[in-house]
């Protein structure tokens, strides 16, 4: 060939792969929505239909379920890590599987589970939802969708791909009614990574007539700035306490993405201060009157780990997995479980709480 067709080659070639990638960009961009707050959500009450008791206790369990890929080993691209993908569909099942076994045996009467993946390229498609639902029959469920973002195309060699994602709620006792929160986010490009956060709110009656309220959240992490953190705390915080107001009795739990109590980054590694961004002290000064932290642990133990290297023991871990309660809910226990991150890069934590 001539230099001449050479160059007019390498420039239709060049147009074409230009033409590509605007066409993907005007896709991603074109296809991105967020869904409408106060969403109606449709519990599926299959538990038990009678009211929540008054100076009973009963347990709570949260667990961001890590859309079934973090293995101990495993990495994430976006924590600086190399896998984009689980290993397998048999390692997604595998892992929660695992997940609910351990909710399971921790006997809760509500368990609320983060990042739970439905027709995921992440996560070989496994329906996550149907899976612990099937796996927690005679609970109630709610099911919030979080993400739901177009197929990213990154890392080139294992594309993301696209993500659909949510919050499940699970519970021995029927809802009355349950609603999806659309939370504060990024208006600048960075809103394709943070996609759209949410909380879930479900209620369940309780013999005196109050209710007691169940907050389901997984707040911003990697397209978050001090500005939504603050707004997403404080649209969380004034909700519970708009319930406190009315004398109904608010649970809160979940993957808040924040040093929950403030200074594990420092008393879980050795003193050291490592900032990785997402890891931000928890705004407790943000905190209204009649809503509080659940810090009260007889063993300090961490709920999450940052994996852009494979868990080891002695690695980066911090507590961004907890509870909040009303005032008039009392904490008789709270506990951060340690499983060694084998099913997940988040532990659970278990409450025993009482509607007073």
């Amino acid at each position: 060939m001539t230099a001449k067709k050479i160059g007019k080659v390498a420039l239709w070639a060049l147009a074409a792969l230009l033409f590509t990638v605007l066409c993907y960009v005007a896709y991603v961009l074109l296809s991105y929505d967020r869904i409408p707050d106060n969403t109606v959500l449709e519990p599926q009450n299959t538990g038990k239909d009678e009211a929540i008791r008054l100076n009973v206790p009963y347990r709570a369990v949260t667990q961001n379920v890590g859309f079934g890929a973090y293995t101990a080993d495993f990495t994430f691209f976006m924590d600086g890590g190399k896998e984009s993908r689980a290993e397998s569909r048999e390692s997604v099942l595998s892992c929660i599987h695992a997940a609910a076994d351990k909710a399971e045996g921790l006997d809760a009467d509500f368990i609320l589970f983060q990042e739970v993946d439905f027709d995921s390229t992440r996560s070989f498609h496994v329906d996550q939802r149907a899976l612990l639902q099937e796996r927690f029959t005679p609970y109630s469920s709610t099911f919030a969708v979080n993400y739901h973002s177009a197929y990213l195309m990154y890392p080139l060699l294992e594309p993301h791909g696209a993500s659909n994602s949510g919050l499940l709620t699970l519970s021995r006792y029927n809802a009355s009614s349950a609603l999806r929160r659309s939370l504060p986010i990024s208006t600048s490009l960075s809103k394709l990574l943070d996609l759209d956060r949410c909380y879930s709110v479900t209620r369940y009656p309780v013999e005196n007539g109050k209710e007691l309220v169940i907050y389901n959240v997984h707040l911003s992490a990697y397209g978050g700035s001090d500005k939504i953190r603050t707004a997403q705390m404080t649209m969380l915080f004034e909700d519970m306490k708009a319930e406190y107001e009315k004398g109904n009795y608010c649970v809160c739990g979940g993957d808040f993405n924040h040093d929950f109590t403030g200074d594990s980054t420092q008393r879980l590694n050795g003193g050291t201060t490592v900032d990785f961004g997402w890891a931000q002290p928890f705004p407790a000064e943000l905190l209204p009157a009649g809503i509080r932290r659940c810090t009260d642990y007889d063993t300090l133990s961490p709920t999450c780990r940052n994996c852009d290297i494979p868990y080891e023991k002695g690695n980066f871990t911090i507590i961004v997995d907890g509870f909040l309660v009303s005032e008039n809910v009392a904490v008789k226990t709270v506990e951060n479980i340690s499983c060694d991150f084998a099913f997940s890069d988040h532990n659970p934590v278990v409450l025993e709480f009482i509607c007073k």
